[in-house]
């Protein structure tokens, strides 16, 4: 039926169908038109994305606008020039020629699309949020192709294709690899296709090539797909490799995710709720902000304040004085330059502080070899071109000096190093922050050395008679065997003997993880102890003795004693003594059916102070601290009373000494199920690591549940952490998460107060970012509630902070 004929009703519908259809149709935007400051945006055709001005940030006065595209509700996802900023009287014109250009209002051109004389004849805003240049339907330009800081869904980003954001920079190599650079110098994080994927997702490359990465892609994209995973696909992949998930990936029915490089210089993905104008965190490259390389500018140091989220920046000393004073992420400045100074330079020493280093940084620039803490620091010293260096006390001796160029510095308690600084003497420190450090921890320090001076004095003079003894050709027997172990002294036991205690390792007690198993004996006297018999190691005499040596002298209630050890030819075997009450996990996930072997609520507690109490010990009382590297229940025993007791403490050297160790090497990892995310990113463990390990073992203990597992009637198929962290975060659900048997079984109740401040320290020990873990000594403070417990930040979505319980 034509618009002429019809029903009068009928005629004014079909009119107004069709004046909607021309009003779709002029969406797109004809040369010539221009749009103001003061104007409203222009729209895509659903209203999902505007393109528009928006506020400049921060805020300036007079105020100053940005031409952005952004999402509903005001999320920025693209903007003409990198930000650049007009006034208010200023426009963003296309014009005749098909040039798109942001001008001010004094008519200077801040930014254009160089689009002029190439035939453009429409503009268009779709509802993906992508911004084209047409002629026709043919895209001549387009903000997809031209991304700033933001990629969306279903943006192909390209290698060659950057965003930036300042002095930092982000790209997807040939390779696959995705990078963060500093300067387009400095490459501060790097994630590689091969170490993203499960199996073999190539197709021609060879396993050389692939483990070399010596060779390039055909065409590599970088993708965000709207449910939240990041991946990267190429026509020499089987399938994309998934680079990153968000946390809240596949939740959701009308999230908006998009990937951006922020102005800290880390690349993070976002969810944001249509309407809400905001958007929230939910994955990030670098889990530790302090280590995006220049965040607090040249010669600044970046450290995290107590209970603060966000790092900190200042100036190394009072020898310096702050670039800018509103600004200390602008970096720091010698008062005095070194070359202008009237005496002699001296080193400023900077505990716990290291400089970043990078492969990519300058030649010349830096330098690495070994060398002990005096060394490190006058080698410095006495070098024309030195400026810092930084001396590492993780065991490895590394001492890193830097000679040119641009400085980046860390402090952090877990930090195993010492740095120093070439300045104009005399030394002028810091005025004391009683917001970093407390006060009673420089009187702890002085107790713990006069002590571990008095015990080392103790071992010498012991380890002199243990020698006369050997000495003097004294035979092995259980007389001398006595000596030893009273005397802190590894025993030393040959093969035989352990064999005969063993009756031939016929009495295995349980594995020992990637190190060998354990079997129970019983040696000449009578004692019963627990022999490991190590596998797949083979250090040297000397260095397996060193290690042996500093375990037995590791001494704590909370820790399972080394008795002696066996170095035989290719045999390597260490005695313990026997805790009578197994491990942990056969408390808590193998007593379904044996009511008998249920931990009460209380036991369960005591046994989660011990453990955190045996940690500490390691961590920050051992005179060289040590790394755990594997704490989960199997390596929990419990002795005859159901103490708590740690095992396989020090163990990680042992198998960095042997031919086949290795980052795949399972005790080397440590166990999936209780990895740190920085273990998973392939980068060391630490005592936060311990920490974050530790966490989990929290959950499980209060849950009875492996943190990994997944029951679809009580967690809605979620694995039992994720579940439990919701629950919490909703209002601090402890008896749903609780184990139901020790509902049913307690007989003296259950303190629910208890069971919610043990939950709360298990997500602290667990969130992401190591510096807001609890050091392990905080921890026992607040599992014993000598310390409050705050409201620890659960996940992005969480809004609650700092509510005590």
């Amino acid at each position: 039926m034509s618009m002429e004929t019809g029903h009068p009703k009928q005629r004014q519908l079909q009119a107004l169908l069709f004046l909607c259809t021309i009003a779709i149709a002029s969406s797109d935007i004809l040369p010539g038109s221009t749009l103001r400051a003061s104007e409203p945006a222009w729209p895509s055709p659903s209203s999902t994305f505007s393109l528009g001005f928006a506020p400049a940030e921060p805020a300036t006065n007079p105020p100053t606008f940005v031409a952005a595209i952004a999402y509903s509700g005001g999320v920025i996802v693209w903007s003409a020039g990198h930000g650049a900023a007009v006034d208010s009287a200023g426009s963003l014109q296309f014009l005749p020629s098909g040039n798109l250009r942001l001008v001010n209002g004094s008519g200077a051109v801040f930014w254009e699309s160089n689009t002029a004389n190439r035939g453009v004849s429409s503009a268009s805003l779709d509802d993906s949020g992508d911004l084209s240049l047409k002629t026709g339907d043919v895209s001549i330009w387009s903000s997809f192709r031209n991304p700033t800081d933001t990629v969306l869904p279903g943006q192909n980003f390209s290698a060659g294709m950057v965003l930036r954001s300042g002095s930092h920079s982000f790209t997807l190599l040939r390779t696959g690899n995705l990078t963060l650079t500093w300067n387009d110098s400095t490459v501060y994080w790097n994630r590689g296709v091969n170490s993203s994927v499960d199996g073999d997702p190539w197709k021609t490359a060879t396993p050389k090539q692939v483990q070399n990465f010596s060779f390039n892609l055909r065409s590599p994209s970088l993708g965000l797909q709207s449910i939240g995973i990041l991946s990267v696909s190429d026509p020499m992949l089987k399938n994309p490799a998934i680079m990153a998930y968000s946390n809240d990936y596949v939740q959701g029915s009308d999230i908006f995710r998009f990937l951006r490089l922020d102005v800290d210089g880390n690349l993070r993905i976002y969810s944001s709720a249509r309407g809400s104008g905001t958007a929230t965190m939910t994955w990030a490259a670098v889990l530790d902000q302090c280590q995006v390389h220049g965040y607090c500018g040249h010669m600044g140091i970046c450290y995290y304040r107590d209970h603060e989220f966000q790092p900190s920046c200042e100036c190394p000393s009072g020898n310096f004085e702050p670039i800018d004073e509103k600004d200390s992420r602008k970096g720091c400045k010698r008062k005095v330059e070194i070359r202008d100074c009237p005496g002699n330079y001296t080193m400023l020493e900077l505990n716990h502080t290291q400089f970043l280093q990078y492969p990519t940084q300058a030649s010349g620039s830096q330098e690495v070899f070994a060398a002990n803490l005096s060394s490190c620091r006058m080698n410095c010293l006495g070098s024309n071109s030195c400026v810092a260096s930084t001396s590492m006390n993780d065991g490895t001796r590394d001492c890193y000096t830097k000679s040119l160029g641009f400085l980046s510095g860390y402090r952090a308690l877990m930090l195993p190093s010492t740095s120093y600084v070439k300045v104009c003497g005399p030394v002028l420190r810091n005025p004391p922050d009683n917001s970093k450090s407390d006060p009673s921890r420089s009187r702890v320090s002085v107790l713990i050395i006069i002590v571990m001076a008095s015990l080392l004095g103790f071992l010498m003079f012991q380890g002199g008679l243990w020698l006369l003894c050997r000495g003097n050709g004294a035979k092995f027997g259980p007389h001398y065997a006595l000596l030893e172990y009273a005397s802190n002294v590894p025993v030393q036991f040959c093969f035989k003997d352990i064999w005969r205690a063993t009756n031939g390792f016929k009495h295995r007690i349980r594995a020992g993880g990637g190190l060998g198993i354990y079997y129970k004996g019983t040696l000449v006297d009578g004692t019963v102890v627990a022999v490991k018999r190590l596998e797949g190691i083979k250090p040297g005499e000397k260095e397996f003795r060193a290690e042996v040596a500093k375990i037995c002298c590791t001494h704590h209630l909370n820790l399972v004693r080394l008795i002696g050890f066996c170095s035989e030819r290719t045999n390597r075997l260490l005695v313990y003594e026997f805790m009578k009450n197994g491990s942990l996990d056969s408390f808590l996930f193998s007593a379904k059916e044996n009511s008998g072997k249920l931990l009460s609520w209380n036991r369960r507690f005591d046994i989660a102070v011990g453990i955190a109490k045996g940690i500490r010990y390691l961590h920050e009382e051992c005179q060289e601290p040590i790394i755990h590297g594997d704490i989960k229940p199997e390596n929990i025993l419990l002795d005859e009373t159901y103490n708590a007791r740690v095992s396989d403490f020090g163990l990680t050297k042992l198998l960095n000494f042997g031919d086949d160790a290795g980052p795949d090497s399972p005790s080397f990892r440590g166990t999936r199920g209780y990895l740190a995310p920085e273990q998973l990113a392939n980068q060391p463990a630490t005592s936060k690591s311990d920490v974050y390990s530790f966490g989990l073992l929290l959950l499980e203990m209060v849950g009875g549940k492996r943190n990994f597992e997944a029951s679809s009637a009580e967690t809605n198929g979620r694995k039992f952490s994720e579940w439990a962290r919701e629950e919490h975060e909703k209002g601090g659900n402890a008896r749903g998460i609780m184990d139901m048997r020790l509902l049913e079984d307690d007989r003296n109740g259950v303190d629910f107060h208890r069971v919610r401040r043990v939950m709360a320290v298990s997500f602290w020990c667990t969130q992401e970012r190591p510096s807001l873990r609890p050091a392990m000594g905080r921890a026992v403070q607040m599992l014993e509630g000598v310390a409050d417990v705050e409201r620890p930040p659960l996940s992005p979505k969480s809004a609650e902070e700092f509510v005590f319980f």
